[in-house]
């Protein structure tokens, strides 16, 4: 069910992944995918396209949206969603920033560090300060440090940024983890702000548990969620909000227009049909990730023996400590001696070395042929 795109296609259909690299470069740095759509999300747009829906998108809250969503969350997390509680946005990363301008006490934002990179600047566009919790790159296990956000909120910060399921960690966080984490924010009345949008990409061996599904968590927090990641929508701009205080919701549908930024009508119609009808193929999708997971590990071990990758829990988004071959940037070497193109782990947190985030969605012959160029382009340096 799932389709390999061909170079050809992947060039044509992913103008930002493939068509920033040189033709001779293989990319495995954006977080898109190297597959062809899901069926029926190819049926809805061309349904859409046939008659004519290129207008502004209806401004309303719940709506055939929030139901889709609604369902889709009841089957996936077993998390009972109001409809009315979902506002769409334009992206993730925007409702992020909606969120922080409108809701958000003026104190600085905690975020976990290393972190998605166009989110790192969100904090300072709001006027805010961003304060980090930086993971131990040495730790065994990528996890909070409940002392340490205990200690900035103590020290004025307002709010959490959680991303649940962690990119670039390819963590998800426990139940308990989670419900420190509401103890810790609860005890200092600060306001959390969950970006979920990995949550559909969760891995065997590991279950998404929806922050807002934890008792005690609807009256401080806004959980930000959408299809895009998991059925490779980004282009098509539609994420959903979802609030379930009223009067926060009642703040945020009375803020300025300007500050949502509009969302597609043909974002919307993807966004449900992946919702109702993309369970199959998601299914799929997990499948193969999971198979792409035990690859990576078995290339690693051949050709990549001293890289050291916490256990991929969720995305298809690795997190590779590379320090043991001796280079401060591993991502520009691969590019320049490899031809092979991978995030560097300093755009993740700056003054990092030695760390790269690798996507692993694509087919199995290209993941082999990234980890032959990037272990060609190290392993002589280290030697």
């Amino acid at each position: 069910m799932i389709r390999d795109l061909t170079d050809a296609e992947a060039r044509a259909a992913l103008p930002c992944k493939w068509g920033e690299v040189d033709t001779d470069v293989l990319p495995a740095w954006v977080a898109e995918m190297d597959y062809a759509l899901a069926p029926p999300i190819t049926e809805a747009l061309h349904e859409a396209i046939d008659a004519q829906m290129a207008g502004y998108p209806k401004f309303d809250i719940g709506g055939e949206l929030g139901t889709a969503y609604a369902g889709f969350a009841r089957r996936h997390f077993g998390h009972d969603v109001d409809p009315g509680h979902v506002i769409p946005i334009v992206d993730v990363t925007a409702g992020v920033r909606f969120v922080l301008d409108v809701l958000s006490e003026r104190g600085p934002m905690v975020m976990p560090l290393p972190a998605y990179a166009p989110q790192l600047g969100v904090a300072a566009i709001t006027g805010r300060e961003r304060v980090d919790l930086v993971l131990d790159p040495d730790a065994e296990r990528a996890e909070l440090n409940l002392d340490r956000l205990d200690a900035l909120f103590a020290d004025g910060a307002r709010t959490l940024l959680l991303t649940q399921p962690h990119n670039p960690w390819g963590r998800v966080f426990t139940r308990a983890e989670l419900e420190g984490v509401r103890d810790v924010v609860v005890h200092h009345g600060a306001r959390v702000i969950t970006d979920e949008i990995h949550a559909p990409l969760v891995l065997p061996g590991a279950a998404h548990v929806p922050y807002l599904s934890l008792e005690g968590t609807a009256d401080h927090t806004v959980a930000v969620v959408a299809a895009s990641k998991a059925f490779n929508t980004a282009g098509l701009r539609c994420a959903q909000i979802v609030v379930p205080d009223r009067a926060a919701r009642d703040r945020l549908l009375a803020a300025p227009g300007a500050l949502n930024d509009s969302w597609s009508p043909l974002g919307v119609v993807a966004a449900v049909a992946a919702y109702t009808r993309g369970d199959e193929w998601l299914a799929a999708l997990v499948e193969r990730l999971d198979a792409q997971r035990r690859l990576l590990s078995e290339l690693l071990a051949t050709h990549l023996p001293q890289a050291r990758m916490r256990p991929l829990e969720a995305t298809y988004l690795v997190w590779i400590d590379l320090r043991a071959y001796g280079q401060a940037d591993p991502a520009a070497v691969a590019l320049r001696q490899g031809r092979v193109r991978v995030a560097a782990g300093h755009d993740y947190q700056p003054g990092l070395e030695g760390h790269i985030r690798l996507n692993i969605a694509t087919s199995p012959e290209r993941l082999t042929e990234i980890i032959h160029r990037l272990a060609n382009s190290l392993v002589p340096a280290a030697a």
